[in-house]
């Protein structure tokens, strides 16, 4: 039996939990990773046990977001709490928990969860207005003896700005005021990209399938593998709202990106994946992408200033084929990365 066998996300735990695993150093209410990270944010945010983010994260966590690092489990308390005043109703919905390793050596899991809440707080997005928001955020987790010590988070915080009434170029703006350091970004040298060696594995290689169709693509603008890899009919979800239907709006978004950032790469901070040939696989891809805004497109004129994008990206694939994919990068991020403090003064 699982922790969350007498709250609402017990059905969810049964449909993606790996069943008993060992948990040595784990607290014993917890039967298996999946049960220890969707119960963990069950308790804190659900039952506002705020206080057990000192037991579940430690001292020196660092929490990684597209708009820089906090550290320590006394930020992660202080951010919870504001989100929870600025939305007090908030609920965390588990849609999947994508996991590697084990008890011994430590646990990596990717958490994607659908938010829903009402803006009842006061916040930098100005008065409440009462509107009720819906909402993705990806959280992966390096976890050991019950603590999570590093935590990568992404947020679709544009989707949240536009269902407040916001613009997201006017809000960048007054965060890249109010904080004119925090998004200045240094250029990096671009690297000329290099042929992906072949999988030495048998058979499928689920890893060098998903890196090497985001490579070609990506990295070698080699777009047709979009088409070889995803299912004709696949179905994107990406950030700021974007619904994609079809190897066409995938060639495009990509398309649009790189004409945007000309010199942009990608690389791949960590993957992970659940299943087997016959059921298909859950996967999670963390990537980083770096460039420069020297194109015009969906960010406007070129502003000749660097950008560093961390997204994390979970697909499902069966019969070799994407079939569903969820990609969450913050947009917002990526506006006050573009604006000049100096043109703000």
């Amino acid at each position: 039996m699982t922790f969350l066998s007498n709250t609402p996300y017990n059905d969810v735990c049964k449909r993606i939990s790996p069943g008993p695993q060992r948990m040595r150093g784990f607290d014993g209410k917890y039967s298996d990773i999946v049960d220890y990270i969707i119960g963990i944010t069950y308790e804190i945010w659900e039952e506002k046990k705020i206080g057990l983010i000192y037991d579940y994260y430690t001292d020196d966590c660092a929490i990684h977001t597209p708009a820089g690092d906090v550290v320590g489990a006394q930020a992660v308390v202080n951010n919870t709490v504001g989100q929870l005043s600025l939305f007090p109703d908030r609920r965390l919905f588990p849609e999947d928990v994508i996991w590697a390793g084990n008890d011994t050596d430590g646990f990596y899991s990717s958490h994607r969860i659908r938010s829903t809440a009402h803006h009842w707080g006061y916040s930098a997005y100005g008065e409440p207005t009462g509107k009720k928001l819906q909402y993705s955020v990806i959280a992966d987790c390096a976890i050991l003896n019950n603590k999570i010590y590093e935590e990568w988070l992404v947020r679709d915080n544009v989707s949240i700005l536009r269902q407040i009434g916001l613009n997201e170029k006017d809000f960048a703006k007054q965060m890249v005021q109010a904080n004119p350091k925090a998004y200045q970004i240094k250029a990096r040298k671009p690297v000329k990209p290099k042929t992906m060696p072949p999988s030495k594995k048998k058979g499928f290689d689920i890893e060098n399938f998903i890196k090497r169709i985001w490579h070609n693509a990506w990295n070698l603008r080699m777009f047709n593998s979009l088409s070889d890899g995803y299912l004709s009919t696949v179905h994107s979800h990406a950030s700021s709202g974007r619904e994609l239907f079809g190897q066409g709006d995938i060639i495009q978004f990509a398309i649009d990106w790189l004409a945007c950032f000309p010199d942009a790469s990608m690389t791949f901070d960590h993957f992970c994946a659940l299943g087997n040939d016959k059921d298909g696989y859950h996967t999670s891809l963390r990537w980083t992408l770096n460039g420069t805004h020297t194109g015009y497109g969906i960010y406007g004129n070129p502003t000749n200033r660097p950008v560093n994008i961390m997204g994390i990206t979970q697909a499902f694939v069966h019969d070799g084929k994407i079939i569903e994919e969820w990609n969450l990068f913050d947009e917002l991020t990526i506006w006050c990365q573009l604006i000049d403090p100096a043109g703000l003064i």
